[in-house]
């Protein structure tokens, strides 16, 4: 019964999924956030390390945005197809998104790996950053295959009411990072290329941990070869409702594009630097509201599909109060005590020194972000694909990138590039929320 969401209290539901995946994506997020602490703390000899690995952010968010087109936009349906007891489909789903992302991954290994060169530059590189930039993206880039295996099959298994088991996906090969990371950044003297080295391995164990549990017996869906070939009008309907996902991490990399080349434009290497730091505590602190939302989504989706429309709303009103609750704390802590995060990723006394006034301008109103994530939700796990899509674009490639650019030539100067994320939250995810709640919410 534990599998089955439209029984038990929604809100029990979603936290006994919301917990284990937050837990899983905390661990994820420490594949990159533990290489950027080992390489922030390398010596003052290599204080450009930091910023060269923070101009390969785009790249890396590029890749999860097509594991985000096929993971994203899978999952949903494979939890309606499971509500309603269509057990064929769904498998029929998983497969199809095994096969998506498997050649996606190729394309863009050859592609990014290729002209890698360009690609750095253009994203915002000097000549002294590109140097670090290049070293850890050539080596990096060779696990491309078994990141996207790993983050876009796991939700396959959340989905399936084993958020346990997904936990451990990401646990496995975070502690495998934290372990290899300093044994070859400092015992074998790799630097930078150690720590992707060590990322690479970890999400090769990652990747065959969660292949052996959708191929073995444990599983109550499994990933058969019989349909793994690609259905085009499948295809569409998972790229429809994965749409959503992609633009939000497409425009996530366009906007990292922009701000690294207004801040080397405006600020030089050291607002790259700082900006990196900023992401990363981003990152971070957005962890219990995606949490909290992803978990909130097979819960939503399989009783959406089994009418059980209560529930549903019970659901929504849960995920955003908890998520404006959580964004209201962690706003307080940053606007509190900022120097702590800078001081924890670099010693680099000048982003130390820097980056706190940035830091308390790119979070002021953090608690807007809520909204955003809260909305989206909703319309990705209900099926409301072009919704989800449009307000993806809007807070995205329609506030905050022009504003990034707008914002410094008005006389702001780097302090612009900071202000742009605020403003989009505020009116991005307030836009989101409430045609969420007057044109899906009122109508369940």
């Amino acid at each position: 019964m534990k599998n089955d969401f439209s029984q038990g209290r929604v809100w029990r539901n979603i936290v006994s999924q919301a917990i284990p995946l937050t837990l899983a994506q905390l661990v994820q997020l420490l594949y990159n956030i533990v290489d950027r602490i080992y390489i922030g703390h390398m010596g003052e000899a290599h204080n450009m390390a930091l910023t060269g690995v923070g101009l390969t952010f785009p790249v890396i968010t590029l890749i999860a945005a097509f594991t985000a087109l096929f993971g994203m936009g899978g999952t949903p349906l494979f939890s309606i197809a499971r509500g309603a007891k269509e057990d064929e489909e769904a498998e029929h789903i998983l497969g199809n998104v095994f096969s998506l992302l498997v050649g996606a991954s190729v394309v863009l290994f050859l592609f990014c790996y290729i002209f890698r060169k360009p690609i750095l530059y253009l994203f915002g590189a000097s000549d002294v950053s590109y140097v670090y930039a290049d070293e850890y993206l050539k080596i990096y880039l060779f696990g491309t295959t078994f990141t996207m295996l790993t983050t876009g099959l796991n939700g396959f298994i959340n989905a399936q009411g084993f958020p346990r088991i997904g936990m451990m996906t990401t646990m496995l090969g975070a502690v495998m990072n934290l372990v290899l990371d300093p044994i070859f950044i400092f015992g074998f003297d790799m630097g930078v290329s150690g720590a992707a080295l060590a990322t690479v391995i970890s999400q090769v164990a990652s990747a065959i941990w969660v292949l052996r549990f959708l191929t073995g017996k444990k599983a109550l869906l499994t990933l058969k070869r019989k349909h793994m070939k690609v259905d085009l009008q499948l295809t569409k309907q998972i790229t429809g409702l994965g749409m959503s996902g992609f633009i939000m991490q497409g425009t996530n990399c366009l906007v990292q594009v922009v701000c690294n080349a207004t801040l080397q434009n405006y600020g030089g290497d050291l607002y790259v630097g700082i900006m990196t730091v900023l992401n990363s505590v981003r990152e971070v602190l957005s962890l219990p509201v995606m949490g909290i939302t992803h978990g909130a989504q097979p819960v939503l989706g399989y009783n959406y599909g089994a009418k059980e429309n209560s529930r549903v709303k019970e659901g929504i009103r849960f995920t955003a109060m908890i998520g404006i609750g959580y964004t209201l704390i962690a706003w307080f802590i940053v606007m509190w005590v900022p120097e702590i995060f800078f001081k924890i990723f670099t010693t680099d006394n000048a982003i130390i020194e820097n980056g706190p006034a940035a830091l308390n301008i790119y979070f002021f109103g953090f608690f807007f972000m809520s909204f955003q994530f809260a909305g989206q939700t909703v319309f990705q796990a209900l099926g409301h694909a072009k919704r989800a899509v449009f307000f993806s674009l809007l807070r995205k490639a329609v506030i905050v990138a022009p504003l990034t650019i707008i914002l410094p030539m008005l006389g702001f100067g780097v302090n612009g590039v900071f202000l742009a994320e605020p403003i989009s939250n505020a009116i991005g995810g307030l836009a989101c929320f409430v045609t969420m709640w007057f044109t899906v919410y009122k109508k369940l």
